[in-house]
């Protein structure tokens, strides 16, 4: 299958899985994810209307999107993988949704770096909902406080929460937990559910899809990765 072909399938089962759990058309919006992928793979889904994107590390995405960009101004990036303090100034740059805000120093930096440059890129608190010690993102059971946090001590304004359930367990009560966190914090965002997954994570209420083999096809390896820290799929 082409890339076009690829994502014209990813998008039918969206619909069809929006419709079935009584959703409204279009509430559920696919980021297309290209780590580790060069431009010339990414612009036949560019001329096939994708305009959402997502990128691991900050550092790739500044080598890649700038001139994709230039080139089709309406794109919109997202970075779903862990952030580090340091990056927050390319990051509040580059991107214009950033899933994994996950404790205080990042909070801390992401609001010094938001105000600096007057641009307010669209914030997700990372939830661990298996509490794996490898992975990124906060205890469920502290994210009530952290979420407060950003808001009165950062001054942060959060959309929503992400998570990635461990690979070998079954996604439904990871998505589940996360809906219901959501909703007793008053979120209406969910980036949750990847290529395995995510009609699973349409039915629990997922907003945001991040989907990488299945639309990319084979990924390239550059380097080794620990899964754990992985928000693509």
């Amino acid at each position: 299958m082409t890339a076009a072909e690829r994502l014209a399938e990813i998008r039918a089962r969206i619909d069809r899985a929006t419709a079935e759990h009584g959703r409204a058309p279009g509430s559920v919006r696919l980021i297309g994810v290209t780590k580790t992928f060069g431009a010339e793979d990414v612009r036949p889904l560019i001329a096939a209307g994708l305009r959402d994107f997502g990128e691991n590390r900050v550092q790739e995405a500044a080598g890649k999107w700038p001139a994709l960009r230039q080139e089709t101004p309406e794109i919109r990036l997202d970075l779903i993988g862990p952030l580090q303090s340091n990056k927050a100034a390319e990051a509040v740059a580059l991107f214009d949704a950033i899933h994994s805000v996950d404790r205080d120093r990042i909070a801390t930096a992401l609001a010094k770096e938001i105000a600096r440059q007057g641009r307010s890129p669209t914030l997700f608190v990372q939830v661990n909902t298996g509490e794996e010690p490898q992975k990124a993102g906060i205890a469920p059971q502290e994210t009530a406080a952290f979420v407060a946090r950003c808001r009165s001590e950062h001054g942060l304004a959060i959309a929503g929460l992400m998570a990635i359930p461990p690979a070998d367990e079954s996604p439904g009560p990871h998505f589940a937990l996360l809906a219901k966190l959501a909703r007793e914090l008053g979120l209406e965002r969910l980036s949750m559910g990847m290529s395995s997954d995510y009609e699973t994570a349409i039915a629990f209420g997922a907003t945001d899809v991040r989907v990488g083999s299945a639309l990319m096809g084979d990924r390239p390896q550059t380097r080794p990765e620990n899964p754990g820290n992985l928000a693509s799929g």
